[in-house]
């Protein structure tokens, strides 16, 4: 699947000399959205987004067609406003796990969800949504790689939750849409948990190891970690998710369904390894039940043959990515899906996104770090000319970020330091 960006055309703005799309990527129809100028007041067009799925169609008719059934062909280039509407309406279900989990030291719901099920998308302004949580899912960090100082035996944390569509939700959107939603890192820790480790086999399917299928080990120890040495310690995120669908399916069956999964950043590498997990199981028919995977800002997961075994098992990707956010570029910045391409016995080792990419530009030099908030990325794809970017101070700011990441490929016993570096660099922009 060629990787495809959206175009954000507007016939008032004078781009001048950047006003030419250029090509990012050696790949077809990639261009590269262009830094808008200073001062610009002119208003978003009509021409910025299309809608070329028949007005006259509600959702329930073509929720196929957006759930990815031909990979959004026709849909991303211009941006199709359903599409662009239900991405926003997944983001917001994500964006409710940052805004529900409790970071609060002193709190007795500590690295927990703030509210109760039944409450919690009330909480966050998502109670008509037409979506009932069933379940909160947590993980277990792998802490072997650094000493973590705690009090806490063990160590499970809130990640995300499972919702299921009402009736009513149900009839608008055409089918039962069972949504699984996971929020991405919150601590340097976990940043560099994640980051430090190479690329694993997965071996989800016990009766098919699949030795070739190869992960970021960080992120599997993630899926997989359980609290077996606590004596009333939590199931690994992975057996919880696969309970909890197993359970869902069953209650559901005989209804037209669908399976969405969701994720920010580290997010979105568990929300693809849950997609791949249960269509290597064979849970379900993808033909029959759609498994579609929205991660926002997510980094590289796998090697090429786990791009192409999400491929052939039917597992739907949209990935959507602000060309300037460096996490998308991460792991494997230098040995990835382009660098060595055509080259068996070295792409085979090297990390490869999956899916489509609907790709957008931000940037704001009051706050660079925008450039990976969930908030920004939905907001942008509320109002995708709203943001102004100048390309003399994001050069800046990436010729830094890109001699940490040097540093950080050739020496990999300094990798952790960069990591940190990196965050203190985004983070001494801040207001």
């Amino acid at each position: 699947m060629d990787a495809i960006v959206v175009k954000l055309p507007n016939a008032n703005l004078n781009f001048g000399s950047a006003s030419t799309f250029k090509k990012c990527r050696p790949k077809p129809h990639y261009y590269n959205i262009p830094f808008l100028k200073a001062n610009i007041s002119s208003p978003i067009t009509s021409s910025v987004v299309k809608k070329k799925i028949c007005t006259k169609s509600s959702l329930a008719h073509v929720w196929r067609k957006i759930q990815g059934v031909n990979n959004w062909e026709n849909l991303v280039e211009p941006l199709d406003n359903l599409l662009r509407q239900e991405i926003i309406r997944y983001g917001e279900f994500v964006s409710a796990c940052y805004k529900t989990f409790d970071l609060d030291s002193n709190s007795k719901r500590y690295l927990n969800c703030k509210y109760g099920k039944k409450n919690m998308l009330h909480e966050v302004g998502l109670g008509e949504s037409g979506y009932e949580v069933t379940k909160y899912i947590y993980a277990t960090p792998d802490i072997k790689y650094i000493p973590i100082q705690t009090s806490r035996t063990c160590c499970g944390r809130w990640i995300g939750y499972v919702a299921v569509s009402n009736d009513d939700e149900t009839k608008k959107l055409g089918r039962r849409d069972a949504l699984i939603t996971f929020r991405g890192t919150v601590t340097n820790l976990e940043w560099i948990a994640n980051f430090m480790s190479s690329l694993s086999p997965a071996r989800l399917d016990p009766h098919n190891p699949r030795t070739e299928v190869k992960v970021e080990a960080g992120f599997l120890s993630l899926y997989t970690s359980n609290e077996s040495e606590c004596k009333f310690g939590l199931p690994s995120c992975r057996d919880q998710l696969l309970l909890e669908l197993s359970r869902i399916l069953k209650m559901y069956k005989g209804e037209e369904m669908s399976i969405t999964i969701a994720g920010h950043s580290m997010g979105s590498s568990l929300a693809l390894l849950l997609a791949y997990d249960i269509s290597e199981l064979g849970m379900i028919n993808t033909r029959n039940t759609p498994i579609t995977v929205f991660p926002f800002g997510g980094p590289r997961v796998g090697n090429i043959e786990f791009k192409k075994r999400c491929e052939e098992l039917g597992v739907k990707v949209l990935r959507i990515v602000n060309i300037n956010d460096p996490i998308t570029k991460l792991p494997g910045v230098f040995f990835n899906e382009s660098t060595f391409k055509g080259i068996p016995l070295i792409s085979c080792s090297c990390y490869t996104h999956v899916g489509v990419e609907l790709i957008l530009g931000f940037f704001k030099m009051q706050n660079p770090s925008c450039v990976h908030d969930l908030e920004t990325y939905i907001n942008f794809l509320k109002n995708p000319l709203d943001l102004k970017t100048r390309r003399d101070d994001f050069g800046f700011l990436l010729h830094k970020a890109k001699a940490l990441l040097l540093n950080a490929q050739f020496f990999n016993e300094l990798w952790p330091t960069a990591a940190l570096n990196m965050l203190e660099l985004v983070q001494s922009q801040r207001l």
